[in-house]
C-alpha cells in the first residue's frame, strides 16, 4: 500500500498549497476521489470550497466543469439536450457539463428539486438518459457539491435520495489568524491556484482506485460497521437512519484510509474516524430531537461510544 500512500499524499500536499491549514478536509476529499465516491462540502461562503474542487482537478489532470446552480436552471442544463440539425435533418445530442470527470455542483441547494434530480442517475450509475438514449459518463467521475448551511432563503433542501448518493460530507471552517495571514501573503501577486501543477496521472489514479479494494477488512470490522449503521435506524431521536449504501460507503472509505496509513488491513479506529463524515448527512433527525437542537453528528458520536467491536 506504499504506492497508494505516496500518490495520495502527493495530491493532498499539492492541494494544500492552495487550501491552507485544512489537511483533514482535504484528506477526506481525496479519500472520496480514490473511493470513486462523491463529496458534499457544506460551509459558509468564502472559505475555499470552489478552490478546493479546482485544485483537486488540476492535481490529477482530470477534465473539470463547474455548474452554477440557480432556481431557473433546467435539468437539460445539466445533462445535455438533443437539438435538431437542419442540415442533416436529425437530432444531435449536445452534452451538458455533467459530461466531465470532476464536476463542481456549486450551491447545489439553489436548484429546484426537478433539476437536482438530474444528478441522481449520473451519481449512482455514471450515466445520463436524455430522450430515451443513455450516455455513459467519462471515468473517473466525481461530483463535488457545495452548499451554504446558513442561508435558507431561496434554497431547496437536498432530498434524502440526493444526500444518500454522497459518500461523505466535510466542512472547511474558518482559518486561524496565522493561517489567514498566510492566505493574504500567498495571494499578494496572484492566486496560488495558478501555480500548482498535475502531480498524479489519470492512469495512476485509476490504479490506486483499484488497489484500495484489496485492503483486508476483518469480519469483526464488517460487523462493527453494520452495527453502527443499524444503530442509526433504531435510535430514538432519528426519523430516518443510514442506508445500506451508507454502510458500503463507510466500508470503502475505511479501506482507503487504511491504505493512506500504509496498512493493508482496517482497524476499528478507521471506522471511528470516518463514521461521522460518512453517516451523519444520511441521518434525518426526528421533530422532537430537532426542537432540542440535537444534530446528526452528535447522534453518531453517541453511537460510537455505545456500539463496540464484537
Amino acid at each position: 500500500m506504499a504506492q497508494v500512500q505516496a500518490l495520495a499524499n502527493k495530491i493532498i500536499d499539492n492541494v494544500e498549497q492552495v487550501i491552507v491549514g485544512k489537511r483533514a478536509a482535504v484528506q477526506l476529499t481525496v479519500l472520496g476521489l480514490i473511493c470513486q465516491g462523491h463529496v458534499l462540502i457544506e460551509d459558509v461562503p468564502g472559505v475555499g470550497k470552489t478552490v478546493l474542487a479546482k485544485a483537486l482537478s488540476k492535481s490529477v489532470g482530470c477534465d473539470f466543469k463547474r455548474i452554477q446552480f440557480t432556481p431557473d436552471m433546467l435539468p437539460t442544463d445539466v445533462t445535455g439536450v438533443s437539438v435538431f440539425n437542419q442540415k442533416t435533418l436529425e437530432f444531435e445530442f449536445r452534452p451538458g457539463p455533467i459530461h466531465s470527470q470532476i464536476v463542481l455542483a456549486d450551491e447545489i441547494n439553489r436548484a429546484t428539486p426537478k433539476t437536482q434530480s438530474a444528478l441522481l442517475e449520473a451519481m449512482e450509475e455514471r450515466q445520463v438518459t436524455v430522450d430515451g438514449n443513455t450516455y455513459p459518463l467519462n471515468q473517473p467521475f466525481m461530483v463535488l457539491a457545495t452548499q451554504n448551511p446558513i442561508e435558507y432563503e431561496g434554497t431547496f433542501p437536498l432530498p434524502e435520495a440526493q444526500l444518500d448518493r454522497f459518500m461523505l460530507r466535510t466542512r472547511l471552517g474558518y482559518p486561524s489568524k496565522e493561517q489567514e495571514i498566510l492566505i493574504l501573503d500567498q495571494q499578494r501577486q496572484a492566486h496560488p491556484l495558478t501555480r500548482i501543477d498535475q502531480v498524479v496521472s489519470e492512469e495512476e489514479l485509476r490504479q490506486i482506485q483499484g488497489e484500495i479494494k484489496e485492503v483486508h477488512v476483518d469480519d469483526k470490522i464488517k460487523s462493527y460497521i453494520v452495527d453502527l449503521v443499524r444503530a442509526t435506524r433504531e435510535h430514538g431521536d432519528v426519523y430516518l437512519g443510514a442506508s445500506s449504501r451508507g454502510a458500503l460507503g463507510l466500508y470503502r472509505l475505511c479501506q482507503a484510509y487504511a491504505a493512506l496509513a500504509d496498512r493493508d488491513y482496517v482497524i476499528p479506529d478507521d471506522v471511528k474516524v470516518l463514521a461521522g463524515p460518512a453517516l451523519a448527512h444520511r441521518i434525518i433527525v426526528g421533530p422532537a430531537a430537532r426542537i432540542k437542537d440535537i444534530t446528526p453528528d452528535e447522534i453518531v458520536e453517541g453511537l460510537l461510544k455505545k456500539v463496540v467491536v464484537a
